[in-house]
């Protein structure tokens, strides 16, 4: 029995693929990687859209319908799956971590996009029927260039990238105004980086704060005007999400979940999930075994 949560890299597939990139059609893509609809997750960034088809798409345990001109953006690490009620087709890009390093001189330039936030509710949208030829348009043209080896390929597929994201980012309504605090924005997204590093040690808010060089007052009220809950509930939705991906293991005994997250006590662990999620660690995972056929 696969219990596992896989992780699959971006080498791991064939198709057309140029510095860390791969671009497919929705539908041959997923029919030639079927094992892709069972929770997994990637060490790089994923895209998808939907001219066709209908069912649903689970990103780390929230479900989202799938439908045409709908589109998924995923960050490395999120655990996603598919449940297809009809054929699907559309378009995929898969791109590595460092895809745009050497192309933009702004690393931090991605911090502008809600869609790459990491959090799922803001990874899904809909787009209108201007808005979907145009991104149909610009994903067209990006397949046509795998198809040769035209001068300056590759910048040209990153520039058709970033209109995607562009349009994507504006038929949002995720309204995240980096401009006009960049340096509270920035100091978010080193909270988020260092909440996935330390979320088993650091439970606190003024310990994070700490590491940012700035007062817990300061790292609360910026959490609050960027997404509106406090530094504290982040800290914790980390947890949970972290414990759903443990529980997804069934080589994993409860106590052990509770260790790999520093719970000195499992059972204050079971209490501290229940609040949280109003069921137990277990039957959230039995929930989720007969969800996905585990």
């Amino acid at each position: 029995m696969k219990t596992e949560i896989p992780v699959y890299d971006i080498n791991n597939f064939r198709e057309y693929k140029t510095q860390g990139l791969v671009a497919s059609r929705f539908g041959h893509y997923a029919k030639a990687h079927a094992h892709l609809h069972s929770p997994h997750r990637h060490s790089f960034y994923h895209l998808v859209f939907f001219s066709q088809g209908t069912g649903h798409h689970h990103i780390d345990f929230k479900q989202f319908e799938v439908k045409p001109s709908s589109m998924y953006f995923m960050i490395p690490g999120q655990v996603h799956s598919w449940s297809f009620a009809s054929e699907p087709d559309g378009y995929i890009i898969n791109f590595s971590k460092d895809y745009f390093s050497n192309f933009l001189s702004n690393n931090t330039y991605f911090h502008n996009f809600s869609v790459f936030s990491g959090i799922a509710d803001q990874q899904v949208i809909e787009v209108d029927e201007d808005t979907a030829a145009a991104i149909v348009e610009s994903f067209e043209d990006i397949l046509k260039e795998g198809a040769v080896n035209g001068l300056l390929r590759d910048d040209l597929v990153r520039s058709l990238l970033l209109q995607i994201f562009i349009r994507a980012e504006r038929a949002s309504g995720h309204k995240i105004e980096v401009t006009a605090n960049s340096y509270n924005h920035t100091i978010f997204r080193n909270f988020q980086k260092l909440i996935a590093e330390h979320y088993t040690t650091l439970k606190l808010p003024k310990e994070y704060a700490a590491l940012l060089y700035i007062t817990p007052n300061h790292l609360n009220a910026l959490c609050k005007d960027i997404m509106g809950v406090s530094a504290g509930e982040l800290i914790r939705e980390q947890v949970i999400l972290e414990a759903k991906r443990l529980l997804i293991n069934l080589d994993l005994s409860i106590a052990e979940v509770a260790d790999k997250l520093n719970f000195s006590d499992h059972s204050y662990f079971i209490k501290f999930f229940k609040k949280h999620e109003g069921i137990t660690p277990e039957k959230f995972r039995k929930s989720n075994i007969l969800q996905h056929g585990k």
